[in-house]
């Protein structure tokens, strides 16, 4: 099990404790053991500031050795499976976030190529963007928008919402990615509130659930992790109305708390080839109700669709 810690005022606990800031260790976290009690519940580190405040304090797990997925398994089983395996017992208020692929390997979107009739329009795309004309199909199906299609890049928007490239339609790490595609999720949303339904029956905890993809974004380089959904967690925090430090109102101030999940959960999966596509997230408290569809930007507010 791959294991980061992130602490504020690390310095301060390093040299209680002499470790690096900022480590990433193998096996279960050292300190686990004291942020704990046998019902899950999590408790505040004995450790003070000078101040007198406790230092804020996230955790993140990936467990290791979880299986490949094949078309129609169900995802439950394998998470809870692989947990144990990594004795690793979820607690009450953890975030489990999941990589997209496996969801949709377990939902079975595959789609076979040879069974996809390109359009005119797909073969018009297709010539623009040097593309399959019948992967570019299934991205006209997936997708009610098409915002930029150029040389070697077709980005729409997403039935969902989502902008991205390809509508999240993906060829990497499937078998037989040169005759058949995975497309996104029929519904994160409801898939994310599945299975957190299925852990508090099976376990008794009361986790949230995040549904991650892969997104390049516009104007920077790199993809990014990101949230495409959730259940259990508020996804977006609205702090318009409240006032800052300065005593200020804030006017427009809205955080992407899952996205920002998704992005640190990233940093432990890495990339595709090293086969760890779930992590715990601990020590934050941002229970309650949302989804991943609260991130969405309505298109008539779109100021670049």
């Amino acid at each position: 099990m791959t294991s980061l810690e992130a602490i504020i005022d690390e310095n301060m606990l390093a040299s209680h404790h002499g470790y690096t800031p900022g480590h990433v260790t193998r096996g279960r976290s050292r300190y686990s053991h004291r942020h704990e009690h046998a019902h899950g519940e999590r408790l505040v580190s004995n450790h003070r500031t000078k101040t007198g405040a406790h230092p804020r304090r996230l955790e993140m797990f990936a467990p290791v050795g979880f299986p490949l997925v094949s078309p129609g398994t169900p995802l439950l089983p394998l998470i809870l499976k692989t947990l144990q395996e990594n004795d690793l017992p979820l607690c009450n208020r953890d975030i489990l976030v999941v990589t997209q692929k496996i969801l949709s390997k377990s939902e079975n979107r595959y789609v076979r190529l040879a069974d996809v009739e390109a359009s005119p329009r797909a073969r018009e795309l297709a010539a623009i963007c040097n593309k399959d004309a019948r992967m570019v199909e299934m991205v006209l199906r997936e997708s009610d928008r098409i915002v930029r299609c150029t040389r070697d890049i077709l980005i729409v928007r997403h039935r969902l919402g989502f902008v991205s490239a390809n509508a999240g339609i993906d060829r990497s790490n499937i078998e037989s990615g040169d005759t058949q595609i995975l497309l996104l999720p029929e519904n994160p949303d409801r898939s994310a509130a599945e299975l957190r339904a299925g852990i508090h029956q099976s376990c008794g905890v009361d986790v949230g659930v995040l549904i991650i993809d892969s997104f390049g974004r516009p104007w920077r380089l790199g993809t990014c992790g990101v949230c495409i959904g959730s259940a259990g967690i508020v996804a977006l925090n609205d702090y318009r109305g409240r006032t800052d430090l300065s005593r200020r109102r804030m006017e427009v101030t809205e955080v992407a708390q899952a996205d920002e999940i998704a992005a640190a959960a990233s940093i432990l999966m890495g990339p595709s080839d090293q086969a760890l596509p779930i992590v715990i997230v601990r020590g934050l408290d941002f229970g309650g109700t949302g989804r991943a569809a609260d991130l969405i930007r309505p298109v008539e507010q779109d100021q670049f669709l």
